[in-house]
């Protein structure tokens, strides 16, 4: 007969690493049961911390392609970082390599016409999701929020990153934004490619061609990714399952820097009830640098609860703080273009890598760590004694929240 002692000394044998690895084994099986998509191992993955590491990766490996190029975004506006993609763009056009571009409607309006009369001139492929000029007011509201871009079948590229000035630089000042970015190789680019495909089909009547090859793809790293698109639609989505699932799995931390913290109160229950379980939750937003004063505004009226219940929500002070990432318990992480608010859950069409990869988290970890050094707290307290003007503001926002 075992003793209690012989059990405890059993279950103190199992080592860190061991645990560890249970639970990622656990979560990988929650999401391919529930979301429906199966999780690919042996990709290589890469964070790239704002434009000054990301654009140069991006632009090298556009300009190293041999067959394909597809690339997809959601803000493509002017400077000079717009222009060295289309210049990119229209070289390998130009050297007979199959160049797509697809522009959602509504955010990459701004684009400077010549550099998309250049491109079209170079033999690039252009393609418009949902231009609001030809749209029905339905759609007028459902937008391509995805940032994709995907070399030769091999490589590929998504984050919370546009083309523009705003991303380039390195967070040094209020005019360069914060982001983060994700280079894949590996079987997972397949699910990024999809992305791309999926809407691609809807803008343009050729789907693939003969530049396309189809190949497999080889082991190139230890990180198993399942990539989940969202899209816009009625009823509950793969992205909020996604999202419920890896607040329901963590068990000692989560950890949440978004742009945009729009959510309902069912999510922010969801984040209340991780943090009472004993979860220490961390929630980094923007602070007071914010393209969105009234997104800023509608999440604001959460503080209060989320603060009573012990979350902790840190406010990103040098600059914009436009990254979308989220880490679990040091086993997990999520990266995309997917932002915590109910336009990113309902209306857009989104991609987020799910990485379940210690090393990749930890770098992601790290990142989220020197940005809570230079945020500011929201003190429970303090807050509470907020002016009747800021709570009247946030009350103004509640009706349109779903849309932000």
């Amino acid at each position: 007969m075992t003793s209690i002692a012989e059990v405890s000394n059993s279950v103190a044998s199992v080592s860190e690493p061991e645990i560890a690895s249970a639970r990622a084994a656990r979560l990988r099986r929650r999401l391919e049961r529930l979301i429906g998509i199966a999780a690919t191992e042996g990709n290589a993955l890469v964070a790239l911390r704002n434009g000054d590491e990301i654009f140069p990766a991006m632009l090298d490996a556009i300009r190293s392609a041999e067959h394909t190029v597809d690339m997809m975004t959601f803000v493509y506006w002017q400077g000079d970082i717009a222009r060295q993609f289309a210049h990119a763009l229209a070289d390998r056009a130009r050297a007979g390599i199959r160049v797509r571009l697809l522009l959602d409607g509504f955010g990459s309006r701004l684009i400077e016409k010549d550099l998309l009369e250049d491109m079209d001139q170079a033999g690039v492929q252009v393609a418009w999701f949902r231009k609001p000029l030809y749209l029905s007011p339905l759609k007028q509201n459902h937008r391509c929020h995805r940032k994709v871009l995907v070399v030769d079948e091999r490589v590929a590229f998504t984050g919370g990153v546009g083309i523009a000035e705003e991303w380039s630089g390195n967070a040094q000042d209020e005019n360069h934004w914060r982001d983060t970015h994700v280079r894949i190789q590996g079987p997972a680019v397949d699910g990024v490619a999809a992305a791309f495909a999926q809407n691609w089909a809807e803008c343009h009547d050729d789907l693939f061609d003969d530049n396309d090859r189809f190949a497999g793809h080889e082991s190139t790293g230890g990180a198993v990714v399942q990539v989940v698109r969202g899209s816009a639609s009625f009823g509950w989505q793969d992205m909020q399952t996604l999202l419920r699932v890896v607040i329901e799995s963590a068990e000692q931390r989560f950890r949440l820097a978004t742009a945009y913290f729009s959510p309902d109160a069912y999510f922010v229950e969801l984040l209340c009830a991780a943090a009472r379980r004993g979860v220490e939750v961390e929630i980094l937003l923007p602070g007071p640098h914010t393209d969105k004063r009234v997104c800023q505004l509608a999440g604001q009226n959460f503080y209060e609860d989320l603060l009573a219940c012990g979350v902790r929500i840190l406010q990103y002070q040098p600059t914009m703080m436009h990254a979308k990432i989220i880490t679990v318990d040091g086993i997990a992480a999520l990266v995309g273009s997917t932002n915590f608010n109910r336009r990113s859950l309902d209306h857009d069409e989104e991609i987020m890598l799910a990485v379940l990869d210690e090393e990749f988290t930890a770098t992601l970890d790290a990142n989220f760590d020197a940005d809570a050094a230079v945020s500011e707290p929201i003190g429970e307290g303090r807050w509470k004694r907020r002016s009747l003007l800021q709570r009247a503001r946030e009350a103004a926002v509640v009706p349109i929240r779903r849309f932000l």
